[in-house]
């Protein structure tokens, strides 16, 4: 029965009725034999790291030390024959944010290859597809190819979607429909920062990949991995790109909500100069002393209202002038 830590194993090069295994002993077998067998474990379970200890001891104890470690950034080093490789995939599972990038750690050589993973991903449960359709590749070095294609793949299908996103959100601007925009340029820009930091260093990793010594990959892999780096190239200029985009964007949105606040003071000014000189002399007309200028003159009163009258024309005649009452 195969222990719920060991995820998959396969033999590459084999026929489909003896590939797949699930004895933990035929792929400690198989993993040590000439022929290259698959194993992917669950990275979190602590008999993961017992099984590597116990069972690939002839692995360099660095590499089981890295298959083994808490946290990982992209990364590659060459040992021998083989490569130690970090990656990250985007988190296409359900209710995940795919910026939230997945670990995986590879131990990679002619004969062998260990992949380990914390949480599902999507690149790794299509190889296992191809492996169960018994498509998948036959040699270590074109697994490798064909795993960072996917990868990559998934990756500029993401940041596709968010380039879109980052285009609907300025054009929304561009129209004046600003409302509730904040929220979303800073998630934006947030998973933008995400992507970001995982991008650079796998473009890195990867760029270092199809310049690898020794017999693990084929001109044709290292063509596909050079391949993948280009694409890895474009997608960090797109993300670097994305990064500067909404960062103009929040400025635009400060700037229009800036114009939007001095206009109301502007506004709130000129009705104050507007009602100020009224709310004297009506203030005046509440006083009630003896000797009040116009007190016992009956017309007072109506001559008085015409002035505040008059006053308020010109006033009003001047806000027109100053183009702040017209209609738009």
């Amino acid at each position: 029965m195969t222990p719920d830590f060991i995820l998959f194993a396969t033999r590459l090069d084999a026929p489909p009725e003896r590939a797949l295994m699930s004895e933990p002993e035929d792929i400690a077998a198989a993993l040590a034999a000439e022929e290259c067998a698959w194993l992917h474990m669950q990275a979190d379970d602590p008999r993961a790291d017992q099984w590597v200890d116990d069972n690939l001891g002839y692995l360099p104890e660095a590499v089981r030390d890295a298959l083994n470690a808490e946290a990982t950034r992209p990364r590659l080093a060459p040992l021998g024959d083989g490569v130690l490789l970090n990656l990250r995939g985007v988190n296409l599972n359900p209710g995940a944010e795919p910026e939230d990038m997945i670990s995986l750690r590879i131990w990679i050589d002619p004969n062998r290859i260990v992949t380990l993973t914390r949480r599902p991903l999507k690149t790794v449960e299509a190889m296992e597809e191809l492996y169960r359709r018994g498509e998948g590749p036959r040699t270590a070095g074109t697994f490798l190819a064909v795993l960072v294609e996917e990868l990559v793949a998934r990756i500029e299908e993401v940041v596709s979607e968010m380039d879109t996103d980052a285009d609907a959100l300025e054009e929304k601007l561009l129209r004046g429909g600003g409302d509730g925009l904040g929220t979303h340029i800073n998630d934006q820009r947030a998973a933008v920062v995400d992507f970001r930091r995982f991008l650079v260093p796998q473009r890195d990793a990867v760029a270092r990949l199809h310049a690898v010594p020794g017999p693990l990959l084929s001109d044709n892999d290292r063509y596909e991995l050079q391949e993948a780096e280009d694409t890895l190239k474009r997608l960090v200029e797109v993300v670097e790109s994305l990064r500067e985009r909404l960062v103009v964007l929040r400025d635009e949105l400060e700037s229009r909500a800036d114009a939007r606040l001095n206009r109301n003071l502007y506004i709130l000014s000129i009705v104050s100069a507007v009602f100020l000189p009224l709310g004297f002399l009506t203030g005046l007309m509440g006083i009630n002393l003896a000797g009040m200028p116009g007190a016992e003159w009956p017309p007072a009163f109506w001559t008085f209202t015409a002035l505040c009258g008059a006053i308020l024309v010109v006033q009003l005649a001047i806000l027109w002038a100053l183009n702040v009452i017209r209609p738009r």
